[in-house]
């Protein structure tokens, strides 16, 4: 009788001590499963998922970086949801008050993290490439294999023989190591959707639209502010129907690769086809990629009779209807300068004088 009674008091204290561990187990999986932390307002971490990385590298990976509590508890859960063989590599954006259940969502369906990459109006195809290689979205020669490919340019209905003016400048969104191709087709489909607004005006005004936007790619690497471009696309415009050659310095810039200020042997020995002082008429392909403000500026150019402009020096210009005007404009910016760099020694001196 005693025996039983000890049986039983044992066996009491090995079912609570069950029960306790059992609690514990599930307290520990339960807290294991949810957000590490709660504040919403954290940087996010970016970790890469290799393919052929295993579910147990993968929680090392998590907990490593502080986005999951426990990397068994993460394993359990890839297991026990059938997730651990359906996960898609690549670069993801995780915050710590994210729970298990959330980060087996994104790595099953792939919700991968997409780098932000800023083309800006007036960006060349190289540099467009330098930009998506630098972000690692792709290569810069493959991206440039498809890009200066006039088969490529052909398949999506382009002038050609490059993409040079069709990569629409823009903000876009891409993965790490994204095709070029795919790169290719989102830029390329944007410069469609925009060209709608315009299509039709320049049916109109019988201009094609490798003609508008070599002139608009021109008149974007002229104007550094948007109410000048009506009137610098006004000049070329008159000087084309004038038969007069643009001389413009971009096309030069973009003949040599490199946009410098240009000196005065280089607008003569620079034997290429975009040199727009040595050969009539625009030059074989845009020389970068115009925004809206350059295209629209090509169609509705400010009515005016100018056929020269020159640079003050503060981004903007001064306009002239005769060479002899524009000569009074170059020796008026000349003495400007002049004037300008002399108050400035003279206040240089005085400044000496009294220290």
């Amino acid at each position: 009788m005693k025996f039983s009674r000890h049986y039983k008091k044992k066996h009491l204290i090995f079912i609570f001590l069950a029960i306790f561990v059992l609690i514990l187990i599930f307290f520990y999986y339960f807290e294991s499963r949810s957000p590490l932390f709660k504040p919403q307002n954290l940087e996010p971490v970016i970790i890469e998922i290799e393919r052929g990385d295993s579910v147990v590298n993968i929680a090392r990976k998590l907990k490593k970086e502080g986005i999951i509590k426990s990397e068994l508890i993460f394993i359990f859960e890839a297991l026990r949801t059938g997730t651990y063989n359906k996960i898609k590599a690549g670069e993801y954006a995780f915050h710590p008050y994210q729970s298990i259940s959330e980060i087996l969502t994104y790595l099953r369906e792939g919700r991968v993290y997409l780098r932000k990459i800023i083309i800006p109006e007036g960006a060349t195809i190289w540099q467009i490439a330098d930009t998506l290689e630098k972000n690692k979205i792709c290569k810069k020669e493959e991206f440039l294999s498809w890009a200066e490919d006039p088969l490529i340019a052909d398949s999506f209905g382009l002038p050609g023989p490059t993409l040079e003016g069709y990569l629409y400048p823009d903000t876009y969104f891409f993965h790490k190591d994204t095709p070029p191709e795919v790169v290719i087709q989102t830029m390329v489909e944007n410069f469609w959707k925009h060209w709608e607004k315009f299509k039709d005006i320049a049916e109109k005004k019988n201009k094609s639209l490798k003609d508008v936007i070599t002139l608009a790619s021109i008149v974007e690497k002229e104007a550094m502010y948007s109410q000048e471009k009506p009137l610098i696309a006004a000049v070329y415009l008159n000087r084309l129907k004038k038969g007069m050659p643009l001389q413009a310095d971009p096309t030069i810039n973009y003949a040599l690769k490199e946009f410098r200020r240009l000196t005065y042997r280089d607008y003569y020995s620079v034997k290429s086809p975009y040199n727009t002082y040595l050969n009539s008429g625009l030059p074989p392909t845009p020389i970068c990629n115009p925004g809206e403000d350059s295209i629209r500026a090509v169609l509705f150019p400010a009515k005016v009779s100018y056929l020269y402009f020159v640079a003050k020096g503060d981004g903007t210009h001064y306009f002239s209807r005769t060479y002899k005007e524009h000569l009074r404009a170059i020796k008026r910016i000349k003495s400007e300068k002049f004037n300008k760099t002399s108050n400035l020694s003279l206040i240089s001196e005085k400044q000496s004088i009294k220290k």
